[in-house]
């Protein structure tokens, strides 16, 4: 019957948007005319034009009437302190394409609304952004003060990809409260910034157990990440003489949490100090199995690179998983070890490829001939 309730009304409103669009062409088309010739301003004119309609939101029905789409088949009822009862309802903004939560009681009211989320953050300083929709929400008591909390994943089009159709994910929390509900910008910062945001588990292990992939990305030893529950592939584990850094070891490994396998390698003195660090995983969500790890000159400047061939797995479309080859590519410098992304553009990987068949096309786009 809720279900029902809103298809019911949004129908009715996209029928008033529509006429309302088909008798006012012109003024439309001026409207796009005046942003070719945007002025300083205007940017602070959208956002304030943006929060008004935002604001005037009161009631179900003002939400497509103010520019919103709602995602109804991700629109069902749940109860929630301290309103009882209520529609959860996502949305996006059709002009900007922000992320909006809604909660509607019984009459339609709004008693909650937020679009002050870190989804809407990815283009920093933009209205606009690329978010494609929710991919995931849990209602769970992560701090244990009585109220229920929402984990929130949503999903983002990759505009940088070689991969387009392959989104990414962004993961949130709000916490409730006898007021209604509130963020930590500290942890959704982390959530983010460490790669937590996988899935509703991954979060959870962070927020309610205390598990953290922090360490991966700030510890200064290897006996640090060790002690944390790092695991070195020995295997693929060794020593090389770089030119502008020295005798390093290559130390790749995996730290596991809520069931995800955190790829990452490091370079290391003799002294056991960490002098350089890559995440080759990108925005997989899983290390599937790790192919082999060249340390060669791929770009022709007589200085040792690396590249890495791994198989990863990510959440596809449907909620399926997903695994397929995918390379690395790091540049040795003077400062350090900086990633080729515009390599990818050209040559492509498949599962079939091998390490030294990826080395030899990586080095063929740098004008090496086979064989080299």
């Amino acid at each position: 019957m809720l279900y029902e309730k809103i298809r019911t009304r949004l129908a009715r409103g996209a029928c008033i948007l529509l006429t309302v669009f088909l008798c006012c062409p012109l003024s439309l088309q001026a409207a796009g005319t005046e942003k070719e010739n945007e002025d300083p301003a205007q940017p602070a004119q959208e956002y304030q034009a943006y929060r008004q309609r935002f604001d005037a939101i009161d009631r179900l029905g003002d939400i497509p009437a103010q520019g919103f789409r709602i995602i109804d088949t991700q629109a069902f009822p749940v109860t929630l302190e301290p309103y009882g009862e209520v529609i959860f309802i996502p949305a996006l903004d059709t002009e900007y394409n922000r992320f909006a939560l809604f909660l509607t009681d019984g009459e339609d009211r709004v008693v909650y609304k937020t679009d002050r989320l870190e989804t809407n953050n990815r283009n920093r300083g933009m209205l606009e952004q690329p978010n494609k929709g929710m991919a995931a929400v849990s209602f769970q008591d992560l701090n244990g003060d009585g109220y229920t909390d929402i984990v929130l994943i949503t999903s983002c089009i990759n505009e940088n990809s070689s991969r387009p159709e392959k989104t990414y994910k962004v993961g949130d929390v709000l916490f409730g409260s006898r007021d209604g509900f509130y963020q930590d910008w500290r942890i959704s910062d982390k959530i983010n910034r460490f790669s937590m945001n996988k899935s509703i588990r991954f979060i959870t292990s962070f927020v309610r157990d205390g598990n953290s992939t922090e360490f991966l990305y700030t510890a200064m030893t290897q006996k640090e990440l060790l002690d944390h529950g790092f695991r070195i592939i020995e295997e693929q584990c060794y020593w090389r003489n770089f030119e502008k850094m020295g005798r390093l070891q290559v130390v790749p490994g995996t730290y596991t949490m809520a069931d995800y396998n955190v790829f990452m390698i490091y370079l290391v003195n003799e002294q056991g100090y960490i002098v350089w660090s890559f995440q080759p995983m990108g925005e997989y969500d899983n290390l599937y199995g790790l192919k082999g790890i060249s340390c060669q000159d791929i770009d022709g400047d007589g200085l040792k690179d690396i590249m890495v061939l791994a198989g990863y797995s990510y959440e596809g479309s449907g909620g399926q998983s997903v695994v397929e080859s995918g390379y690395s590519v790091y540049y040795q410098r003077t400062a350090g070890f900086y990633e080729d992304t515009d390599i990818k553009q050209t040559v492509k990987c498949s599962d079939t490829d091998t390490m030294s068949e990826s080395v030899e096309r990586a080095r063929a786009d740098w004008g090496w001939k086979t064989g080299q």
